[in-house]
């Protein structure tokens, strides 16, 4: 296929409480981190990992959609996700200073957790959403507001992101839109390739 619609959950859970692991087990534990700690979600070493850097190859766009994680409570603790293309963080302080990224709270996951009073729904959208270009590294890192104990019940938090990526002729199209100044969404890869076989059609 040349066009997927992908998710990636990260978890700070290891077999044993250390560590990073390629798979799940119901048996993990959490993996303790300190204060402010930022971790990369794909290759940063601390629970649910995969194991090269996330990247896009010369046929390849990525567009993410959505960032969320656990947000601050009285039971569990949140922290924040940031998304990175390359070296530079996309999300900053309105003064061009680094700041961890956007809360939980206002992008939970899961929607509807509770924070101790109230079931909390998001109150931001990542909206446009974030190209990733050919030939380009993208990560997207977590960082703890609080220290978390391993081997915690309560301190098992979570990152999500959904993207989609563009592969062969659909990555192509996806630049292409992107020089016309066109969101890049699927259904406006549809709508081009339409009007490419149109004209074509209308050519003979």
């Amino acid at each position: 296929m040349a066009m997927r619609s992908q998710i990636y959950e990260w978890t700070n859970l290891a077999p044993a409480g250390t560590g990073s692991t390629l798979t799940r087990a119901i048996t993990d534990d959490t993996v303790a981190m300190t204060l402010a700690q930022q971790v990369s979600v794909f290759t940063g070493g601390v629970g649910y990992n995969i194991t090269k850097p996330a990247e896009t190859t010369a046929t390849q766009f990525v567009v993410i959609e959505d960032i969320a994680c656990s947000p601050d409570d009285t039971t569990n603790q949140g922290g924040d996700v940031q998304i990175r293309i390359n070296t530079t963080d996309y999300f900053q302080n309105p003064d061009v200073t680094q700041m961890s990224g956007v809360s939980g709270t206002a992008s939970p996951y899961p929607r509807g957790i509770s924070d101790g009073t109230n079931n909390l729904l998001k109150s931001f959208d990542l909206y446009p959403d974030v190209y990733v270009l050919p030939g380009q590294v993208w990560d997207v890192l977590y960082t703890a507001n609080t220290a978390l104990t391993a081997s915690t019940t309560a301190d098992c938090v979570a990152a999500f992101i959904k993207y989609t990526l563009y592969d062969g002729p659909d990555a192509l199209i996806a630049n292409k839109l992107l020089e016309l100044g066109i969101t890049v969404n699927p259904a406006n890869v549809d709508w081009y390739k339409r009007t490419l076989i149109e004209q074509q059609a209308g050519g003979f």
